[in-house]
């Protein structure tokens, strides 16, 4: 007898429910702010990696927990657009011909002022201090611009200085400034680099300079004769020769020596709010976008600065350059492994008559040689190789 054996039940799908319950998954992790789960010490390091104030700035308004994350930035870069002399009360294009006029004026002292920085950088400078109107300000100072519509107003210029940017930062360790272009005034293809290192005053300064630099691709056969007559008429031990004191080239050096020193003490002045106001600082530099001087201040020599005040020139604002001791190395032609040729390169290594010199200071030239990239690090080894010459310089 055959048995007949019932259907297994079946269960009925329902299209409607199933797709609801996807949707109220789908909506579930939306609302999952993935950020959240990146701990604070992953974003103070990306934020640290960006280091501009002004990308800073727009991350700010980003999120509440971004505007509480960027104030321990401990790694800042300030770039300035442009530079507005401290008498200059015109509108913003008549500030930039003012400023390339006057470029290799030295008394005069700088604000600096950031131009073309959108909205979300404002948000930045009100948290990070009040407004300050430029022509209220008794004495030249740097300042930051952050007026609403962007644009400087003849009738009173709305700044924000970089002590007001960064007061908020509060624990910067590495702070790096930038000029758009150097202070010195110098002809084209003339080369002019310095580096100084201060505390509450000079400690050392070193500057390259060339009459002309010559790339592979400019080196005719004429010049090649003419770079062959110098060679030969170079001495082996690296005399200079005479006619170096008769055609205005000894009168130039002192030009760039001088000149290199004023722009290095008028920025060292200029840090004095910030050096005060930042305890956390490890290390300061002050360059430009030229690459034509560069200010260093590493711990020490910051804090030596907030124990011992500078002493500050009578003639103008900026630091007192102290009496000097001054090393002089030259070369009519001198060309480097890459093939480029600097004409009357010179060496210059500074130092205060105050520093007890020792016989091992004497002897090492390691931190000269050492201060410039290359290529003119390879320029600056081989012009200490020549003979020195010694100058001294007073206080000015």
């Amino acid at each position: 007898m055959s048995s007949l054996r019932a259907d297994p039940p079946t269960s009925k799908i329902h299209p409607e429910a199933e797709a609801e319950a996807t949707t109220s998954c789908f909506c579930s992790s939306s609302k999952i702010d993935h950020f959240d789960r990146l701990p604070d010490s992953l974003l103070l390091f990306v934020f640290n990696k960006i280091g501009d104030v002004k990308a800073l700035g727009r991350c700010c308004v980003v999120s509440r927990r971004f505007h509480s994350l960027v104030p321990q930035v401990d790694n800042v870069v300030v770039r300035v657009d442009c530079v507005i002399s401290d008498d200059d009360t015109s509108s913003s294009s008549s500030s930039i011909k003012s400023h390339s006029s006057s470029s290799s004026g030295f008394s005069s002292i700088f604000r600096l002022v950031f131009g073309g920085i959108s909205k979300p950088f404002q948000a930045l400078s009100q948290m990070f201090g009040p407004k300050v109107n430029s022509r209220n300000g008794n004495g030249p100072s740097l300042s930051v611009a952050a007026d609403d519509d962007m644009e400087l107003d003849q009738a009173g210029v709305t700044h924000h200085s970089p002590t007001q940017v960064l007061k908020n930062f509060n624990e910067i360790r590495f702070l790096r400034i930038e000029l758009p272009s150097g202070e010195l005034g110098i002809d084209d293809g003339v080369l002019l680099k310095w580096r100084a290192d201060f505390g509450s005053t000079l400690d050392n300064c070193v500057i390259l300079g060339a009459a002309s630099v010559i790339t592979n691709n400019k080196i005719s056969s004429a010049m090649q004769q003419e770079n062959a007559a110098a060679v030969a008429d170079d001495d082996d031990n690296g005399s200079i020769p005479e006619s170096f004191y008769t055609n205005g080239g000894l009168k130039l050096r002192v030009v760039w020596t001088i000149s290199s020193l004023i722009a290095a003490s008028a920025r060292h002045y200029l840090l004095q709010p910030i050096i005060a106001e930042h305890k956390t600082l490890d290390s300061l530099v002050l360059a430009d976008a030229d690459g034509q001087g560069v200010l260093c201040m590493n711990r020490e020599q910051l804090e030596e600065l907030r124990v011992k005040p500078l002493s500050a020139s009578s003639a103008s604002k900026r630091t007192l350059v102290p009496a000097l001791n001054m090393r002089l190395w030259y070369a009519p032609h001198l060309e480097l492994p890459d093939g480029v040729v600097l004409k009357g390169a010179t060496l210059v290594a500074i130092r205060p008559s105050e520093q007890a010199a020792t016989k091992k200071d004497v002897s090492d030239v390691s931190w000269v040689s050492t201060t410039f990239e290359e290529p003119y690090g390879t320029a600056a080894k081989m012009l200490v190789k020549r003979r020195t010459y010694c100058l001294e310089m007073n206080s000015f």
